[in-house]
């Protein structure tokens, strides 16, 4: 077969229409070749293309987590990368991000993280948290907070809530839609699981502390729903003055984070939550934090059994966190 180069806007979702038809018309990685164009550019045909209904393709959620992570990215080998690994999911291994030793798998891995090391998005917010106020005071700074562009297209802020003197703080990814719309962290799905989890362990949510990395809903419109997008490291960059400030305010002896992105705003870049998780490490925030599924990833379970041992694994680390 002959190569094909095929042009598209440089996006995950530009990337993404390219790829469902490439894969529709069983193109392999070595015959593609991939070439950007400027946002707004006509793109070829081939990018402009959607799948049809037969050739639906279905991909673990993490990859579509980790490759607009890896779209973020500055290598140029990005989109080829991104494609070989979708190319495996569909033609060879549905299971093969589990394989943390496959180099394709890490190669896009690391791009994901590359941009961990960026700067904040917009000016941040440092500039927007009032020097050593407490958590009133924060939390009414916070509801103007312009610090990244999340804000823009969000209901509003979503700051943490509980006790000023908690000795337990938890801290997840991101407000969702319901949490948007309530303002308040953790009341939709996953406040439900994180409720009933807290529950099975006897932790009383009254005197813990719940926030999040990030204080703006983070989505992509697909008609009248809001689907959850994960944070860029800039954004998370861009709103860790107000963690921060929360965390100096409280003083917890127990920091948990709720997945993956809480786990890196932590414990930093390297840290995997399905092998480090569940063990406690003395941070600058807390003298014992610990790192655990966020209650989201229950509900992801591809099928009931992996959805009850999903939901095991939170319980067993939230009742380490209660027994402490």
């Amino acid at each position: 077969m002959s190569v094909r180069a095929v042009e598209f806007e440089p996006t995950f979702e530009g990337w993404q229409a390219a790829a469902r038809a490439l894969l529709r018309d069983g193109v392999p990685p070595a015959d593609v070749r991939w070439r950007e164009t400027a946002s707004g550019a006509q793109p070829s045909l081939i990018a402009d293309a959607t799948a049809s209904s037969s050739g639906a393709v279905r991909v673990p959620r993490r990859f579509l987590d980790l490759g607009r992570r890896a779209a973020a990215a500055s290598d140029p080998a990005r989109w080829q990368i991104l494609y070989e690994t979708l190319w495996r999911l569909v033609h060879e291994n549905h299971d093969l991000l589990n394989d943390a030793r496959d180099p394709g798998v890490r190669r896009l891995g690391a791009l994901a993280m590359q941009e961990s090391e960026g700067e904040p998005e917009g000016e941040g917010a440092a500039r927007l948290v009032p020097a050593g106020a407490g958590l009133a005071a924060l939390r009414v700074a916070a509801a103007s907070c312009t610090g990244c562009d999340l804000y823009r297209h969000a209901t509003q802020t979503v700051f943490g809530r509980g006790p000023a003197d908690a000795r337990i703080v938890l801290v997840g990814e991101q407000p969702g839609d319901q949490e948007d719309l309530k303002g308040a962290p953790f009341v939709g799905p996953a406040g439900e699981v994180f409720d009933r989890a807290l529950a099975d362990v006897g932790l009383e949510r009254e005197r813990l502390y719940v926030t999040n990395a990030v204080k703006h809903f983070k989505f992509e419109a697909r008609g009248k729903r809001r689907i959850h997008q994960t944070p860029r490291a800039n954004e998370l960059a861009a709103c860790r003055p107000w963690l921060d400030a929360e965390l100096a305010a409280i003083k917890p002896e127990i920091l948990v984070c709720l997945g993956a992105t809480a786990a890196r705003a932590i414990f930093g870049a390297g840290f995997r939550i399905m092998k480090d998780r569940g063990r406690f490490a003395a941070t600058r925030w807390a003298p014992r934090t610990i790192a655990t599924l966020h209650p989201s990833a229950v509900l992801r379970g591809e099928d009931p059994a992996q959805e009850a041992k999903l939901y095991q694994m939170l319980v067993e680390d939230l009742r380490l966190v209660a027994t402490a």
